[in-house]
């Protein structure tokens, strides 16, 4: 009996480590969010192939563009197209044609977006409502269904073949102002309230703080409404006749010709015009991505 109680107690089993039910969603979430940024990432280089096919083509000879397979870097880099073009068409005079209007156009559709969008937004009157749906209905109207009585309309008033066509139709939209209008819709009611009790007026609260807080959506407002411009094609060629009026897109249409085209000369002008765009959106990236991602909250 004795040496049965002396014997040494048999050693435990150690316990298997407890699985938590949070481990499995963590798992779970980090294979999501790893598919997700490799679905990005797959779009992201289907975005960029045409740009970087751009680039390489602006470096060839215009046989060289359209060969089978794709060459994406040229034997011998054409580095004289950046040189040559600016002896072939006045692309100066068309870049700074595209960037008047680009700028004008922009600015006025911030200050009408705003301006608009403050009152369909933070101003009580009756019909507000009702007129808004009516404004933003304009946006399902292809731009096709009013282009002949636009231009008639410009053509009675002598502003054909002038800067005046294309500012006038373009400085009001009804985009910017439902943008506009969804950012502040996001800002409360009571910061208005406030200012109207300290006897601030109407264009007082807009101006010292509906546009303060506002930054994010205007940056994105702007940067839609730049590279629109910037990109119009329409507009111009049915508006400006005269080449000193040519906005770049205007003016890289010069390269082709009636039996052949200048393929490598298109591209080197594509690429210079893209560059003004793509500044602009590194610059302002950061308030462009708030600004989008912030005007939907409320509405």
């Amino acid at each position: 009996m004795t040496a049965l109680h002396d014997a040494p107690p048999a050693a435990a089993k150690p316990r298997p480590p407890a699985v938590s039910p949070g481990d499995g969603r963590q798992g779970a979430a980090v294979v999501r969010r790893t598919l997700a940024y490799l679905a990005l990432t797959v779009v992201a280089v289907l975005v960029l192939v045409p740009f970087a096919w751009m680039v390489s083509s602006s470096l060839k000879r215009d046989n060289e563009v359209f060969t089978v397979p794709v060459q994406w870097i040229p034997d011998e880099l054409q580095w004289s197209n950046f040189v040559e073009i600016w002896d072939r068409i006045p692309l100066l005079t068309y870049l700074g044609n595209s960037a008047f209007l680009s700028v004008t156009i922009t600015l006025l559709q911030l200050l009408t977006g705003s301006f608009a969008a403050y009152g369909f937004s933070k101003v009580r009157f009756p019909g507000r409502d009702v007129l808004f749906l009516v404004y933003i209905a304009t946006i399902a109207v292809p731009w096709q269904a009013y282009m002949v009585p636009q231009y008639i309309m410009m053509q009675q008033a002598e502003l054909t073949n002038t800067y005046w066509s294309i500012i006038l139709l373009q400085a009001f939209g009804a985009f910017g102002v439902f943008l506009m209008r969804q950012y502040y819709m996001s800002i409360p009611d009571e910061l208005c309230e406030a200012a109207r009790i300290d006897g601030l007026s109407e264009y007082g609260i807009y101006w010292r703080i509906m546009l303060p807080l506002s930054k994010p959506a205007l940056a994105s407002l702007a940067l839609l409404t730049f590279v629109n411009t910037w990109n119009d094609y329409m507009g111009p060629f049915i508006y400006l006749t005269s080449n000193e009026l040519w906005t770049v897109q205007l003016g890289l249409r010069s390269f082709v010709g009636q039996y052949d085209a200048e393929y490598a000369m298109i591209m080197t002008g594509a690429v210079l015009s893209v560059l003004p765009i793509l500044v602009i959106f590194l610059l302002g990236q950061r308030y462009f991505i708030q600004g989008i991602a912030t005007s939907g909250l409320k509405g």
